[in-house]
């Protein structure tokens, strides 16, 4: 399978484990996988590339786009139908209402010819809001193999561990796989393989470095990533194309491109403008704030409590933990100077990028900032949440760790001084941040 190690990079044990799991095609299969890991780990393409390659029949369904039952259900069969009738043959479109019904038509879908002894395969994307639907759904698709007594195998994928799944009621417990994240070098070996063929290999394997060095401390999500790769490579090649440099004159290029790196630094995530802004703002070597997007900081509406929850956030990532006492208490106490290193001394923390925190330091900020009492309710939680939504906050923990989630913000400093236009802002946020300031 020489071609599909191409396709499939850095991932070669979790494909030889699905190649072992899926077995002869006229083989049962298990009745149920389960594939989890992070955002952009490969688990969506790794799966749908298998398949294809095989050419194994199956049905890809996102669960985000089948947000009821009846469509979830509705668009397995009527895929499946689409697979089992000929080309020139027009099938019927398909109605279910329950999972009752589920079961009947799909022993009569995959009585065709063009399914039988095969192994089917149902592919569930965002697997997670299955948990939302009728109590029945999961575990039926878990055992759907019992009890449709055909050949298929159901593969969910979630970003979340089955742990979370598992109803109190117990189920059929299903082939568990895990896809970890991209190391640095599994990144490089990914990323440079994007190379345009108008440059050598080397010459974009070197950008692919320089790129990973600037952003890798603050953006592991290889989707993203390969956004920016994309963006900032005709700056960093632009000297060569001018015949100011030659692709080894690695010292120039780095010069050429280092500031539209940082400008790219600063709207990780957010996406607030599209690719052909960006290119302006890069061949007319504009600031972005002059383009209208997010970080034009010209008109940002939050509600009430989400703006101190962010001023709260963007704290606890650049400021260290122990200075919490002195920056957020009336009454601190005497802390020596000694305890803080000198400006040469230390690098800025602007420059390391913002520092993850835990959400019971967000709250305790958060109750020090805001002038009324505030309760830990659901409306609070809510929008938490929703900043993580809106890629504001990033969520780099989770819930089943023992010390809770962890939190990053994602804003500069130009976005919370345009979102805190209210007076709690200028009494308290401005002589923190000053102070911290005066400790780099």
């Amino acid at each position: 399978m020489a071609h599909l190690e191409n396709l499939v990079l850095c991932r070669e044990s979790q494909v030889s484990t699905l190649q072992s799991v899926f077995g002869e095609r006229q083989h049962f299969s298990f009745p149920s996988i389960f594939i989890y890991g992070h955002t952009a780990s490969g688990k969506t393409y790794v799966t749908q590339t298998l398949l294809k390659t095989l050419e194994l029949p199956h049905v890809f369904v996102n669960c985000v786009e089948c947000f009821t039952l009846r469509l979830l259900l509705e668009q397995i069969l009527n895929k499946l139908n689409h697979l089992s009738s000929s080309e020139d043959a027009c099938p019927t479109h398909i109605t279910c209402e329950t999972f009752n019904d589920f079961v009947c038509l799909f022993k009569q879908v995959t009585k065709a010819e063009s399914l039988k002894d095969q192994t089917v395969y149902i592919v569930l994307d965002k697997a997670e809001y299955l948990r939302d639907m009728e109590a029945n759904l999961l575990p039926g698709f878990l055992r759907l193999q019992e009890l449709t007594d055909r050949n298929v195998t159901v593969i969910l994928l979630s970003e979340i561990v089955w742990e979370k799944f598992r109803p109190n009621t117990g189920c059929f417990e299903p082939f568990v796989l895990y896809f970890p994240d991209y190391s640095i070098g599994n990144l490089q070996k990914i990323l440079s393989h994007d190379h345009p063929p108008e440059y050598s290999a080397d010459f974009y394997a070197a950008y692919i470095n320089i790129l990973l060095g600037v952003f890798y401390t603050v953006c592991r999500d290889l989707k993203e990533l390969r956004h920016l790769a994309v963006l900032n490579f005709p700056k960093y090649c632009e000297p060569v194309v001018k015949g100011e440099a030659s692709e080894r004159d690695t010292r120039k290029l780095w010069r050429n491109v280092e500031p539209h790196l940082k400008k790219a630094m600063q709207t990780v995530y957010l996406r607030e403008i599209s690719s052909s802004q960006w290119e302006k703002i890069q061949k007319d070597d504009t600031d972005p704030g002059q383009l209208k997007g997010l970080s034009a900081y010209t008109h940002v509406e939050l509600p009430y409590y989400s703006k101190f929850i962010l001023i709260a956030a963007y704290l606890a990532s650049y400021n260290p933990a122990r200075t919490d006492k002195r920056f957020f208490l009336k009454h601190h106490g005497k802390i020596k100077k000694t305890n803080f290193l000198k400006k040469h001394e230390k690098t800025s923390n602007h420059l390391l990028g913002p520092k993850p925190f835990p959400l019971d330091r967000l709250l305790a900020i958060l109750y020090s900032i805001v002038d009324s009492r505030v309760a830990a309710t659901a409306n609070i939680f809510s929008q938490i949440t929703s900043l993580v939504t809106l890629q504001l906050l990033t969520l780099v923990g989770h819930d089943d760790q023992l010390d809770g989630p962890k939190y990053k913000c994602t804003v500069s400093l130009d976005f919370i001084r345009a979102i805190a236009s209210f007076q709690s802002f200028q009494d308290i946020i401005l002589p923190a941040l000053w102070l911290w300031q005066r400790w780099q």
